[in-house]
């Protein structure tokens, strides 16, 4: 069973720095984009950002450019997401997502994707 387990949401003041952690167990996601996407209450879910198979290319959201870092490590099948100069509506509940296709580049496309995790509250005070 395909499994994507985020963690390392909370808490935080406007300003600060967070680090979001996904963990796949189930299959290797190592030849497949990975993505964040992010949805706040009563919004629709958006784009965060995108990492290509190989880690060698990035996308990002217009709303978090220059302040998130999107990485990934295929030997430990997990990606990451840094978080900083954090604003308050960055506060969402933040989603890591499996890619389709294999070889595949960075993509801001929900319907790209095939597997999703349960999500990490993140919260940024004012």
């Amino acid at each position: 069973q395909v499994q994507l387990v985020e963690s390392g949401g909370g808490l935080v003041q406007a300003g600060g720095s967070l680090s979001l952690s996904c963990a796949a167990s189930g299959r290797s996601f190592s030849a497949y984009a990975m993505g964040w996407f992010r949805q706040a209450p009563g919004k629709e879910r958006d784009f965060v950002a995108s990492i290509s198979w190989s880690g060698g290319r990035t996308k990002y959201g217009d709303s978090v450019k220059g302040r998130f870092t999107i990485s990934r490590d295929n030997a430990k099948n997990t990606v990451y997401l840094q978080m900083r100069s954090m604003k308050p509506e960055d506060t969402a509940v933040y989603y890591c997502a499996g890619g389709r296709g294999a070889w595949s580049g960075p993509d801001s496309r929900p319907n790209e994707y095939d597997y999703w995790g349960q999500g990490t509250q993140v919260t940024v005070s004012s």
